[in-house]
């Protein structure tokens, strides 16, 4: 840890004496540096807690900026935050450095993609999904597997969430339960199915916990299942994937198949000179527009025909096209562009 001087582990006694973790485990932990991918609702609570909890380095990546419906489930922030304009990565850093001085924050304000995201993860001891799409998650399960960094996945909506745990090498990979990420427009977004903020919590709680194991060197103690839980109908499942060793047929050979790192996978962006939009071209299938437009009912004006759909919301024009290209009227900034995917059509 550069930068900081050695802890003062006082602060965590009540931490330490849960005997499974220890003094040693709490050293282990001073000395680690975690990525956390996404500062929104996920990666708030992450950040949170594991700044809390004495994590010595935390690099806090995230694109956007924060808006007011954010704070009701995102809870780094307040209505200062927003009224600042600040984007989620600084006012995170901002409040962590409050919550705990003796550690170091590092706040990077990017759009994470096949060019950044192994110098982001580099020197990291654990890398946290706190994102909001499975592009990025892809990049991150290949990432770790290229540089032999654990991670922990994690997405939530409505009132369900799941949570995984990749070990490179020992266990499934993101790409063992899921091939290929849901076509653009088919996933429900938080913009478009709602979320409460309790499935937020626990789903990070969940993570955290996972990345506290791994950093405290207790990897024996590691969740090897899919967990899924639904606060609403009061349910929690544990999918078993032992089935699904590491390797070729469901996961990732690797070091050698690396598609979404590599950008033969990834999404194109591109400015559209003279018309303050941003075209993105997707990776993947196309989209049902008939499906996109059922889901974005209420959401925004829509209007459809054969060729394509569009999308009035906020001060933005989405127009989506059945090849999975979306123009992203109302900003030049691609980052931006693809916070407003993101936020309306989904992965």
């Amino acid at each position: 840890m550069s930068g900081k001087a050695e802890q003062n582990l006082d602060r965590y006694v009540r931490q330490m004496r849960y005997a499974p973790l220890g003094e040693e485990g709490q050293r282990k932990i001073a000395s680690s540096r975690a990525l956390i991918c996404g500062c929104g609702a996920l990666g708030s609570v992450l950040a949170n807690t594991l700044a809390r909890a004495g994590v010595g380095l935390l690099r806090i990546v995230d694109r956007d900026f924060l808006e007011l419906n954010n704070l009701q489930r995102q809870v780094l922030y307040d209505e200062e935050d927003v009224a600042a304009g600040l984007p989620k990565a600084i006012a995170a850093a901002n409040k962590l450095r409050r919550i705990n001085s003796q550690i170091e924050i590092e706040p990077v304000v990017v759009d994470v993609d096949h060019t950044n995201v192994l110098q982001l993860a580099e020197g990291m001891d654990v890398l946290v999904d706190g994102t909001d799409n499975f592009e990025t998650r892809m990049l991150v399960n290949e990432a770790s597997d290229k540089l032999d960094i654990p991670w922990v996945y994690g997405g939530c909506i409505g009132a369900e969430g799941q949570v995984m745990t990749v070990l490179p090498g020992e266990t499934p990979c993101l790409r063992s339960i899921m091939s290929e990420p849901p076509p653009p427009g088919t996933s429900p977004t938080c913009d478009t199915a709602g979320i409460l903020g309790g499935i937020v919590n626990v789903v990070a709680s969940l993570q955290a916990t996972e990345a506290m194991k791994i950093l405290s060197g207790h990897r024996e103690a590691i969740n090897r299942t899919l967990t899924v839980v639904d606060l609403w109908e009061n349910r929690i499942r544990q999918i078993q994937l032992d089935s699904l060793a590491p390797g070729p047929e469901g996961s990732i050979s690797r070091r050698e198949n690396y598609p979404w790192l590599s950008g033969a996978r990834t999404s194109q962006s591109a400015i559209l000179c003279g018309r303050n939009a941003v075209q993105l071209s997707a990776a993947g299938e196309g989209v049902p527009l008939d499906k996109l437009a059922e889901k974005l009912d209420g959401v925004g004006e829509v209007t459809q025909n054969a060729f394509l759909l569009r999308l009035a919301v906020d001060n933005y024009q989405i127009t989506v096209f059945p090849d999975g290209r979306t123009i992203i009227g109302g900003t030049d900034d691609i980052a931006e562009a693809r916070s407003v995917h993101a936020k309306y059509i989904g992965s």
